[in-house]
């Protein structure tokens, strides 16, 4: 679980630490006037038993869908504003915001951004304390931590604030950086600006340059907690970097630094790396939430609930993207039971409906990493090692054991042949990862950074415009900001 809190738990006997709309009886007052800062002010006491972990409802204790709070936004921003996903399998007027970012019809105070920014900033926050805490020499030897936890756990954090704003960059643009604890008004608002894309960019590779020396060198950070933040998350996030700002023969290295590490290869059947039965024993995975039910705190997954109101649907658009006896499409959903199996984690429909299910969120799995690198390849001339991957992903899909038990028929998936075409080699790049990585919020990204976003969406009858490469800064923000924080241009 990509959690800064875990850090703090380790630490709460020195410090306590809440986001705003959850401190303690005795602190209501302050609360009030503390909600008016532009982001999360740190209040510290000694002594103090801290927080302890989220999960996808509720990580910030706040059950407010007129806040857009309720989840972590990735399936509405990533997915419904996309051509794989609608808001519901029967359309209706239920949290109509949702609709609006499906059709590009919505403002800036649409509650999807806010929720989006809230948890991207609440996670960067946790991180802030934790390196705050992990660098203070004093503070580690009062708890008596050993120098290798110590570095494992700081590795993390830097992780964990840049995963954050590299989720942050893509979705606003430049944004305010906050790489320290604030603890007061005048601090909240001394960094409440928008800093340059460059300078965002540069931050998080600073921090993922420090959590690669200081991560152990396994493919788990912890044995006893392997869902934790690795070595391998960093490279491949480091590559995720490279590939955003087209370094090609960056993402080319990258990904061959992290093959080099053994760690990780394809699944020999593609719903392996989804199954709550094989988690943390498949060997796909490299970056995931991790969900587990019947917890106190709560850590499972609360997104499996509206699955069985309605909620998550399939484009036609989306299903017609399959070949012909493609295992992927019934993995990824099953049209017949409206059940996406992909977010469940089974096969199934037992965890439908189930706010506390333990299928884990996956951010980052090899094959994603490995169509990063086929597209370098392509990008760089070099089209045989391109296509080379693409067929590895077919071979993967083709060989795959189906939901019914069998195998796919005969011909299915065909390897692509040989092409010094680089327009054709690219088409075959993006049919791949759309039936590859469907429902796993990368397409909307996908299309962005391709520049295809208008082309697509306009043609599905989406309100996609020019400036929708980029969301509107939350309207609240910069209200809380006094207008410091600037927004985006044509909202």
């Amino acid at each position: 679980m990509f959690e800064a809190a875990e850090v703090g738990h380790t630490l709460s006997k020195a410090v306590y630490k809440r986001r705003l709309p959850g401190l303690r009886t005795g602190l209501l007052q302050v609360q009030q006037q503390l909600r008016t800062a532009p982001f999360p002010v740190i209040v510290v006491f000694a002594g103090v038993d801290g927080a302890g972990k989220g999960e996808t409802v509720n990580l910030l204790n706040e059950w407010k869908w007129e806040l857009g709070t309720v989840f972590r936004n990735d399936f509405i921003v990533d997915d419904i504003a996309s051509d794989d996903m609608k808001k519901k399998w029967n359309p209706d007027g239920d949290q109509a915001w949702m609709d609006q970012v499906q059709s590009f019809n919505f403002t800036s105070s649409n509650q999807a951004f806010n929720g989006q920014w809230s948890y991207d900033y609440e996670g960067i926050t946790r991180a802030n304390l934790a390196i705050s805490y992990l660098t203070d020499a004093a503070i580690v030897a009062k708890i008596g931590m050993d120098p290798a936890t110590r570095d494992r756990l700081l590795g993390e954090a830097y992780f964990l604030r840049a995963f954050y704003y590299f989720d942050l960059v893509n979705h606003f643009g430049g944004v305010p950086l906050l790489t320290k604890p604030l603890t007061s008004f005048a601090e909240a608002y001394s960094v409440a600006k928008r800093e340059t894309v460059e300078k965002v960019y540069e931050q998080i590779s600073l921090d993922l340059a420090q959590a690669k020396t200081l991560l152990p060198n396994s493919k788990h950070s912890d044995a006893a907690e392997p869902w934790r933040a690795s070595k391998g998350a960093v490279l491949a996030m480091q590559a995720k970097v490279a590939l955003y700002n087209e370094q090609w023969a960056g993402v080319i290295s990258t990904v061959s630094e992290l093959e080099g590490l053994n760690f990780y290869s394809l699944n020999p059947n593609y719903f392996d790396a989804f199954d709550v039965t094989k988690e943390a024993t498949e060997n796909e995975v490299i970056f995931d939430y991790d969900h587990q039910s019947l917890q106190t705190p709560r850590k499972g997954n609360g997104l499996c609930a509206p699955l069985d109101w309605g909620f998550i649907a399939p484009t036609d658009d989306f299903l017609a993207e399959f070949e012909a006896g493609d295992p992927r499409l019934a993995y990824t959903v099953n049209v017949a039971d409206k059940a996406v199996y992909k977010l469940l984690g089974a096969t199934n429909t037992s965890y439908k409906g189930n706010d506390d299910a333990p299928s884990n969120k996956i951010y980052i799995r090899l094959a994603d990493v490995l169509l990063w690198k086929a597209e370098a390849y392509n990008e760089m001339g070099n089209y045989a090692q391109a296509i080379a991957i693409i067929n590895a992903i077919r071979a993967r899909s083709r060989t795959s054991v189906t939901v019914g038990g069998t195998l796919p028929p005969g011909g299915t998936l065909p390897d692509r042949g040989a092409s010094v075409d680089k327009a054709v080699i690219k088409g075959w790049l993006m049919h791949e990862r759309r039936v590859e990585l469907g429902f796993e919020s990368q397409r909307f990204n996908d299309l962005k950074r391709w520049g295809t976003a208008k082309a697509v969406l306009v043609a599905l009858n989406k309100n996609f415009q020019d400036h929708n490469y980029l969301y509107p800064i939350p309207q609240g923000e910069i209200d809380k900001s006094g207008g410091s924080i600037t927004q985006n241009p044509g909202y």
